[in-house]
């Protein structure tokens, strides 16, 4: 799918009627929370169609579809780093807010708003605004897309069905969270909802919160998720999975996603651990059990994602570290990120929960993806740098197991002076990504783990990264490659530009690397790439610095190429050195926010 500009309308609009169940809107003079200005009724029974109308014309989502995604009455959902909570009204009452300029009580500081919306009748969006607790406000522009029509790639949850005065019908319904940047360090006290957006659609809010994105905490490892992907078999089985850190800290949670999911997964224990020096699946010491929210285990409702409690276990910068994932339940497909570069580990069929096991006997399978994990982040430090990117910074073309990725020397490099903040870089690239179109379609299982578009994912990949200060924005080769013009890749990325800006992020954009010699890389391609490039020189106002990473990877007598010293062989991807080459080009002063 192609996507034309954020927010714009990826589906046609439909012209219904207000629901014929809502309650009068009110406008009170103070504050009241959410649930008391709900005015519409969303879900119903499958056995009771009419006790709900979400969009003017009967339809409503199935209360039995949205228990089977493990979204019951009043249940939170960790969604892009913020807690919302569904709401605890039954099927058949009311649920959402129509949107029409309702003041919500809400307390918090963050970063970003986050709401639980969807729209009826098209995508609906609309400006509101946020007031302080010094008495200062802002204003924001929300945009919703339709619950029936909008696009999978950014959806919440998808359910299968939806209910009709006539019976249930087997169609798509979806759900979305969408954040929008509040003013920080500032106390939120309310929030003012869009104005009713027209007679043709309207615009629903189910939850909302206050997001804080990981004050406090530094990301230490982190990869993306690409798709959603069949896998095991696993039943009673427990996963090791074999991640190296950057920043360390005297602190540690771990992120788990089952983004793209349609149906809940149980992690029955979970461990972390330092690698032993014999490598592979053996735990230098103990692994130390995690918890979440206390228990020992979590369900993980479909398109949700989970923290682990934090856990005072000490975690060494550049070591790599087991995380240890039990299954109870049979797993046949997984959210992952498919090309590692890091060979991680399965125990045997029912071998039950081998978290706390030491030693690697345990660990007689193998995997090379990374399922499920999403995070390590450690407690304490100067904030994180996340870099976005495809197959050259996912370490296609790097030494498996080695750690020679880009970002790792980029870490690396951070950790050895003391003259800047000593940053934690995440590695947010997937081999195969684009910046302006989605590779796995954002629904169902896929053999596609190139994810969804850089547009698509920038909330889940970056803005909701713990503490993040910087974004480099590495990508375009594969736009350019299958035929994207120029022109909308350099407004991909300046649109991605905006977006982080508009959170107060720092951003670094690169030139796009050499590729002829790849079967797919002719000189239309070249032409291209070159004038992306050419673009990204100039610069302008949309980006803070530039990175000329064609320059440092181009052989000097044959541009079009890689230097051969640092081609990985396949003329696309470098190797060990030419990635080495990259991370050293840096300018680290380059990656610090005028106020870090």
């Amino acid at each position: 799918m192609r996507v034309r500009l954020w927010g714009g309308v990826l589906a046609p609009v439909f012209s219904l009627s207000l629901s014929t169940t809502a309650a009068p809107l009110q406008h009170p003079a103070e504050p009241v929370p959410l649930d008391r200005l709900f005015n519409n009724r969303a879900v119903s029974e499958p056995s009771a169609p009419t006790s709900a109308d979400f969009d003017g014309a009967g339809r409503s989502l199935s209360a039995r579809d949205l228990a089977a995604a493990g979204w019951t009455p009043g249940r939170a959902l960790s969604l892009d780093a913020a807690r919302l909570r569904w709401p605890r009204t039954a099927a058949g009452r009311p649920d959402n807010v129509r949107a029409d300029g309702q003041t919500v009580r809400l307390h918090g500081r963050g970063d970003a708003l986050s709401l639980l919306v969807a729209a009826t009748g098209g995508t609906a969006t609309g400006s509101g605004t946020v007031h302080y607790r010094d008495g200062s406000r802002s204003t924001y522009r929300l945009s919703a897309p339709d619950w029936r029509t909008g696009p999978s790639a950014t959806k919440a949850v998808t359910l299968p069905h939806i209910n009709t005065p006539d019976g249930q019908r087997a169609e798509r319904a979806r759900l979305y969270a969408v954040s929008v940047p509040v003013a920080r360090g500032r106390e939120v006290t309310a929030v003012v909802l869009p104005r009713d957006p027209g007679p043709a659609a309207d615009l629903h809010v189910f939850a909302m919160t206050v997001r804080d994105n990981g004050a406090g905490w530094t990301g230490s490892w982190g990869a993306s998720t690409g798709g959603y992907a069949k896998a095991g078999p696993w039943s009673g089985r427990t996963l090791r999975l074999v991640v190296h850190s950057g920043a360390g800290g005297p602190r540690v949670r771990v992120r788990l996603a089952n983004t793209f999911a349609a149906a809940p997964v149980t992690f029955g224990a979970a461990s972390v651990a330092v690698q032993g020096a014999g490598g592979g699946a053996e735990a230098a010491g103990a692994p130390a059990p995690l918890t979440f929210g206390g228990q020992r285990g979590v369900r993980l409702p479909a398109g949700a994602e989970a923290y682990s409690d934090p856990l005072r276990h000490t975690v060494p910068a550049g070591r790599n570290l087991l995380i240890s994932l039990y299954l109870p339940d049979t797993v046949t497909a997984a959210p992952t990120h498919g090309r590692s570069q890091q060979v991680s580990y399965v125990s045997a069929p029912g071998s039950g929960d081998r978290t706390g096991d030491r030693t690697p006997a345990a660990y007689p399978g193998t995997l090379t993806g990374w399922p499920f994990l999403t995070g390590v982040e450690v407690a304490g430090g100067p904030g994180t740098v996340v870099a976005l990117g495809d197959s050259v910074t996912d370490g296609q073309g790097s030494t498996a197991g080695a750690n020679r990725r880009w970002p790792d020397v980029l870490a690396r490099r951070f950790r050895a002076q003391h003259a800047l903040p000593r940053y934690g870089v995440l590695n947010s690239g997937i081999s195969g990504n684009r910046v302006v179109t989605d590779r796995y379609p954002g629904d169902g299982v896929s053999t596609d783990v190139s994810g969804v578009s850089a547009q698509h994912r920038l909330e889940r990949d970056v803005l909701a990264r713990p503490s993040v200060r910087t974004v480099v924005l590495f990508e375009g080769v594969n736009d350019v490659r299958t035929g994207t013009p120029a022109h909308e890749v350099v407004a991909g990325l300046r649109a991605l530009a905006r977006r982080a800006h508009e959170r107060g992020l720092r951003v670094v954009a690169a030139t796009v690397a050499p590729c002829e010699g790849f079967p797919d890389c002719t000189a239309a391609v070249e032409t291209r790439r070159t004038a992306v490039n050419a673009a990204l020189r100039a610069r302008g106002t949309d980006f803070d610095a530039v990175l000329d990473f064609d320059a440092v990877l181009r052989d000097p007598r044959h541009p079009q190429r890689l230097l051969p010293a640092y081609d990985s062989g396949d003329h696309l991807h470098p190797g060990d050195a030419g990635l080495r080459a990259l991370g050293e080009s840096v300018d680290l002063r380059t990656l610090v926010p005028a106020r870090p």
